[in-house]
């Protein structure tokens, strides 16, 4: 079921994923007088909700065999039998993943956020510098 989902959720990021670069034709001169790199911060920020959505499930679904698997380890160590030690390393084994799984869907909601938030800081310094550029021009003729 999860591998499923995840690789649902990891096929409609790729769809939504807006990064293009033009290239320049055959002939030379530059590109097609549009932007060189293109990002869309509206998906950027959909992947990040989606990794912080996955992180929320995942926090507080992934943890609820912990209690009962480890009261089962429990029960049956104190009963002498020698699955007690495998049931537990299963637990053990499960919560050394989930963290390593929530830390990463953790880092990629903030990263992608950061990228969206930079993305427009850059935005503006960009279109600061060549409207200066512009007007700069302008005298220049």
């Amino acid at each position: 079921m999860f591998e499923q989902e995840w690789a649902e959720l990891r096929a409609a990021a790729a769809e939504r994923t807006a990064m293009q670069l033009n290239r320049v034709p055959a002939e030379g001169g530059r590109g097609g007088g549009g932007p060189d790199l293109v990002v869309n911060r509206d998906d950027l920020g959909a992947i990040g909700n989606e990794a912080y959505d996955l992180l929320g499930r995942l926090a507080k679904d992934g943890d609820l065999a912990r209690p009962a698997t480890f009261d089962a380890a429990t029960a049956l160590t104190n009963g002498n039998f020698v699955s007690g030690s495998a049931v537990l390393k299963v637990h053990d084994y499960w919560q050394t993943h989930l963290r390593t799984l929530l830390d990463a869907c953790s880092q990629i909601s903030n990263h992608l956020d950061y990228s969206k938030a930079q993305h427009a800081k850059d935005e503006v310094k960009i279109e600061g510098d060549l409207t200066r550029v512009a007007e700069l021009t302008k005298y220049m003729k």
